[in-house]
């Protein structure tokens, strides 16, 4: 009988090889579950043992692995790869111009403080435009995918159910981070001023890319088959080859291996620690096993990218 795994992977140009069946395995079958979002099925990966494989956000991973939730990560950003900075954006119909500099006392809405991509803008402001996140009014509209993780000290809650974007327009919110989902409206302005060119001379600056999500596995599963963990890996480096998306102002913004992620993943773990997210701090090297971590010495696809 062939060994099927329950598995979580987005329709994305990287993944879309393997959830077609074009790049497979001898060894198992994924069986994928049928998810239009995939972040609305994240709290079943960290709160269940529900899916042998899964694409995870990245802070959600961190939390359930302070938390010691049984997971390992597995080197290979996959998803929509995207810059942060222009996330945060403000409704210019309604307010004079906000910067970094004037977010003090403002209220801010955000989807989740677990939210990688708030994660990201807030690390931002506070390490790199010198803001004071205690100073600002950060707005919740949704729990962290962990179970048992609460809002940390000054956070709000919003009240009724009119949506995030609603308020902004209304004026109800000053500014708000928005990743998947920003509309493509004029109104919208980014706080952090030319937000693409503020991006590349971070990502120089830093050494890294604002990577969201990465597939993690079932820790007994990648304990106790290495060659499936080997598999999965090589699955998702085809993929990514096939797929050939070119790089984004000369970044491949969904890398994969430790090495092109490490400064990425200990810059967003920083962040996270500084934000009192995660139960306990975590090292890079935690993130993942013995065999996850080897695994780009397992297999080495040609992942060289086209240039835009």
């Amino acid at each position: 009988m062939t060994l099927r795994l329950p598995t979580l992977l987005g329709n994305y140009p990287g993944t879309r090889a393997v959830r077609e069946g074009t790049v497979r395995s001898p060894l198992f079958e994924l069986d994928i579950c049928d998810a239009k979002v995939s972040n609305r099925v994240f709290p079943r990966v960290v709160n269940t043992r529900e899916f042998a494989v899964a694409e995870i956000a990245l802070t959600t991973f961190f939390q359930a692995r302070a938390a010691g939730r049984p997971l390992v990560l597995v080197p290979a950003v996959i998803g929509a790869g995207r810059h942060q900075h222009q996330c945060l954006v403000y409704n210019a119909e309604r307010s004079a111009p906000l910067t970094p500099d004037t977010l003090a006392g403002k209220r801010v809405g955000i989807r989740s403080v677990g939210q990688t991509t708030v994660t990201w803008v807030r690390g931002i402001l506070q390490n790199d435009h010198g803001v004071d996140l205690e100073a600002v009014r950060w707005v919740t509209f949704e729990n962290a995918h962990l179970n048992g993780f609460a809002d940390p000290p000054g956070m709000e809650r919003a009240q009724g159910d009119k949506p995030l974007l609603d308020r902004l327009y209304d004026g109800e919110l000053d500014a708000a981070i928005i990743g998947t989902g920003l509309p493509d409206d004029p109104r919208l302005q980014p706080v952090i001023a030319h937000p693409r060119q503020a991006a590349n001379e971070w990502s120089l600056r830093h050494g890294a890319v604002s990577i969201n999500h990465m597939v993690a596995l079932d820790a007994d599963l990648a304990r106790e088959r290495p060659d499936i963990v080997r598999e999965v890996w090589r699955l998702l480096c085809e993929g990514k080859r096939i797929a050939a998306e070119p790089r984004v102002g000369g970044f491949d913004l969904t890398p994969f291996g430790l090495a092109a992620n490490r400064a990425s993943l200990a810059l967003l773990l920083q962040y996270a620690q500084q934000q009192h997210l995660l139960a306990r701090p975590l090292s890079v090297d935690e993130l993942f096993d013995d065999t996850t971590r080897a695994l780009e010495a397992a297999f080495q696809p040609d992942l060289t990218e086209t240039t835009a």
